[in-house]
């Protein structure tokens, strides 16, 4: 299995007027680092959380289906399924019908499980004969955040803006802070 990025998101969840707001930064000569700051800080909780926070695309790739038929979407939260494709043994691609699937976004992770009366074909390839490309995000726009994910992209920017080493040397190293622990709690995915 292996999750793959199709398409990024096409902006960041904090702009970079609110992140030097939140520096208290006026100079245009740190925008490039400060930028950086601001993707390095999303990317950083989407993997932690396992969460895409602005709409992107990914696509899941499996060797074969899974036992049960339901496969989970490991990025949430889900907003669609745009295409399943199975390869024959040729490298040949089958498009399996959104009528042959129900695609259940409520959940976490979300899933994708074969309708009742439709039979999934057999991938031909030994590796990656199944390929799912999905849509995941809270929305397109940086307001379709939730607040507190917004807020712990701004703590992390800050946090990294005035450490840049990777190290510091002293009695203490400091982590990501705590607070933002604390912001992202409630948004990590729980398994029992």
């Amino acid at each position: 299995m292996a999750l793959v990025p199709i398409s990024g998101p096409a902006l960041e969840p904090v702009s970079l007027s609110d992140a030097k707001a939140h520096l208290r930064v006026d100079d245009v000569a740190e925008d490039l680092l400060i930028s950086s700051l601001i993707t390095a800080a999303r990317v950083h909780l989407e993997q932690t959380l396992g969460r895409a926070l602005i709409t992107q695309t990914w696509r899941l790739v499996l060797d074969a289906w899974p036992s049960g038929g339901t496969v989970q979407l490991a990025i949430v939260p889900l907003q669609s399924v745009s295409a399943v494709r199975v390869f024959d043994i040729d490298g040949n691609a089958q498009v399996i019908a959104p009528t042959d699937y129900l695609v259940d976004t409520a959940g976490e992770p979300a899933r994708l499980v074969h309708n009742a009366s439709a039979v999934f074909p057999a991938p031909g390839r030994a590796i990656n004969g199944i390929e799912i490309d999905f849509v995941a995000g809270h929305g397109a726009a940086a307001g379709d955040v939730p607040q507190p994910l917004r807020q712990a992209v701004m703590l992390l920017v800050a946090h990294w803006y005035e450490r840049r080493e990777p190290v510091e040397i002293g009695d203490s190293v400091e982590r990501i802070p705590t607070s933002v622990d604390g912001l992202i709690a409630p948004y990590r995915m729980i398994s029992l």
